[in-house]
């Protein structure tokens, strides 16, 4: 076309994009230029602002790693990825929150009962839940798959001090989708806020703090699986969370308990546990496929 305009352009894309081989791939990438478009000419982008976009974007490339992706941390502190989350997100299962970048797919296993605490630094915490279906029925031949930051706030892969899967585990429940496990409770952490995310993060006054929480990935045969996290009640950064991925069915009680012998007797750890300790009781509910 020759007569592009700035009303016109958005149109004129569309119409390039007219013989796409996927018509999904049309739709969706003809709507993101569309919102692109509509978001310069209702602000006025200017060209400075256009070049601060394109020199984060490039700086977010030359730090991303194997390790590291500044491209889903920009997701993440939009926004986006908790809304993914959410549009997709089955009403009739637990919430699903953020997955992260810690997760470890050939996590160790641990046995119904185990102890990822092992005595190691910070307040022990006992986990007592059950996997469930939408009536309530008890879900057979269950895995989560666990992970969480340390006692100092650190996941494994930030902490060379820590052994490499440190609070990382693979866990069977019981035929009953009950389970059980002893482990430290998590911190709240900084996500990092050293590169252009963060920068982002300043020019908008946010903090970069997320809530402490345990990461959960609850499979069984037959249902969806479920992505989630659960958040301890009392922690301050619940209404900040710089990723957004709190949910108020996930927000639990993290109670203090003095007595061991109330505990569930398989638990490995039941009788090294201190005077003091904390107690939370997940009931996680999956959806069928």
């Amino acid at each position: 076309m020759r007569d592009i305009t700035p009303e016109t352009i958005t149109s004129a894309f569309a119409r390039y994009a007219e013989r796409a081989p996927s018509a999904r791939a049309r739709e969706l990438l003809v709507a993101l230029a569309g919102h692109l478009h509509g978001f310069v000419r209702d602000h006025r982008v200017t060209h400075g602002e256009w070049q601060a976009a394109v020199s984060a974007l490039t700086r977010a490339a030359a730090i991303t790693d194997a390790d590291r992706n500044e491209f889903i941390l920009f997701s993440d502190l939009l926004g986006v990825s908790s809304l993914v989350d959410m549009v997709n997100a089955r009403a009739d299962a637990t919430s699903s929150s953020v997955l992260r970048p810690f997760h470890v797919e050939a996590a160790p296993p641990l046995p119904d009962g185990g102890d990822l605490w092992r005595g190691q630094a910070g307040e022990p915490l006992v986990v007592v839940g059950q996997v469930a279906d939408n009536a309530g029925r008890g879900v057979a031949g269950c895995v989560l798959d666990l992970w969480q930051t340390a006692g100092n706030g650190l996941y494994a892969q930030q902490d060379p001090a820590q052994p490499a899967m440190n609070y990382h585990a693979r866990l069977a429940c019981a035929a009953d989708g009950s389970f059980a496990l002893t482990t430290v409770r998590p911190m709240p952490y900084t996500v990092p806020d050293d590169g252009p995310a963060g920068d982002m993060l300043r020019a908008l006054g946010r903090e970069a703090w997320r809530p402490a929480h345990l990461h959960i990935i609850a499979r069984a045969p037959g249902f969806a699986p479920l992505v989630t996290e659960l958040f301890p009640a009392d922690d301050p950064w619940l209404d900040r969370d710089a990723v957004f991925g709190v949910r108020a069915d996930l927000v639990l009680p993290f109670e203090r308990m003095r007595d061991a012998r109330q505990l569930p007797a398989h638990l490995v750890a039941r009788d090294r546990l201190p005077s003091a300790f904390w107690v939370v009781r997940p009931e996680l509910t999956l959806a069928r496929v």
